[in-house]
């Protein structure tokens, strides 16, 4: 007896949607294109943060290394140890930082050793001409120190300073390079980070160390308590500037994507609604001779039902193919790469759209059950 009433229902469905197929097309296109918008905005939430989090990794560094307590340098083996906690698909770059007081031509200046492989990684916002240093014997210089000592790229600098015991070096360098950074970088002179060590005759230490990790805040907090858990001599901090405005951002964006996606879902909504209510209208007649031979209100709401979880079905799974097209089209103007795709996004997105469709078809099926056989057949 059940089968016999499923099938009962679905040949009423088939033959109510062939022949109401025009009014059909139009809910059905408004519920795909609401599947649409809905599978290709998630889609973009939920990878916007690792593509914003590429992006923002130009502004430079998120987290920096310092040394705890009355430390003046830290362990670089202790470094490598604490890094290790970051998953390394998330590690971008890891930046070592040690600073001399020296002379050039009795003008006092500030040199720093540092990794340049790793700092195109963590600062790829520097402004280079010429090149980063590759020898012993080169250096590069900040755009303020060139333009006070009136030096260009092929020049060469005395450097005299003294080492951490205390023993006095004088070497003459030659500058590759001119590095513009808005910031006091400028103001300093780099050399490759072994150099400084072999200067300082002190080896595997580090002042600061910046960190360029592709990671959303809570992320970085928890990271950060792990290392002061792990490892007292090393006092991490959030470069806050940078990992705030990556937070407010995607906030922000997120909070627009999630709103333009509730409006076509209310549009989607109304369009499926409008729909089926000329339908009901269309069919009042029907409606009341199957009253009168003795249908059950029961079986009139799921008749209308039926056909709104057919079109929510249909529809959420055509938006979910031409969402992802959608998806990677924005995602491609945008950011310049190809959006990652779940495929969990395509159920989820076809039992939203089989809701929306049957919230939309209450009213509808309210309207149904309250037709009068007795009313109908007399034309009233």
């Amino acid at each position: 007896m059940l089968n016999k009433n499923r099938l009962f229902i679905t040949k009423t469905l088939l033959s109510s949607l062939i022949r109401r197929r025009s009014r059909i097309l139009v809910a059905l296109l408004g519920t795909a294109i609401g599947a649409t918008v809905l599978f290709g905005m998630v889609t973009l939430c939920y990878d916007i943060p690792r593509q914003m989090g590429k992006a923002f990794r130009s502004y430079g560094a998120n987290i920096i290394f310092m040394p705890a307590g009355s430390h003046a340098t830290i362990d670089l083996n202790l470094v490598n140890a604490a890094t290790d906690l970051i998953p390394s698909t998330q590690r971008i770059g890891v930046t070592p930082f040690r600073y001399l007081a020296v002379r050039s031509n009795v003008v006092p200046y500030t040199l720093v050793g540092t990794d340049f492989q790793q700092i195109t990684k963590t600062s790829p916002y520097w402004l280079i001409e010429g090149q980063f240093p590759s020898q012993d014997n080169e250096i590069m210089i900040g755009i303020d120190v060139a333009n006070y000592a009136h030096l260009s790229i092929g020049d060469i600098m005395p450097i005299a300073g003294k080492s951490r015991q205390n023993d006095n070096f004088d070497q003459i360098f030659k500058i590759v390079g001119i590095v513009k950074t808005g910031k006091t970088e400028d103001s300093f002179i780099f050399v490759n980070f072994t150099k400084l060590e072999s200067l300082l005759q002190e080896q595997n230490q580090a002042e600061v160390i910046e960190l360029s990790i592709s990671a959303p805040k809570e992320e970085l907090q928890n990271y950060i308590a792990k290392v002061k858990l792990n490892f007292p001599s090393i006092e991490p901090h959030l470069i806050k500037w940078v990992t705030q405005s990556e937070t407010q951002v995607l906030g922000k964006l997120s909070s627009l994507l999630y709103l333009v996606t509730s409006v076509v879902l209310i549009l989607t909504m109304i369009c499926v609604a409008t729909t089926m209510m000329t339908v009901v209208i269309e069919r009042r007649k029907e409606i009341g001779l199957k009253k009168a031979l003795g249908a059950e209100n029961r079986r009139i709401a799921k008749e209308f039902l039926a056909e709104s979880l057919f079109l929510g079905f249909i529809g959420g799974l055509i938006g979910s193919l031409f969402g992802l097209l959608f998806a990677q089209v924005i995602s491609r103007e945008v950011f310049g790469s190809s959006i990652v795709f779940e495929f969990y996004l395509i159920p989820f997105t076809i039992l939203i759209s089989m809701l929306v469709t049957v919230v939309a078809c209450l009213m509808p099926v309210k309207q149904a059950v309250e037709v009068e056989p007795a009313l109908v057949l007399r034309g009233e």
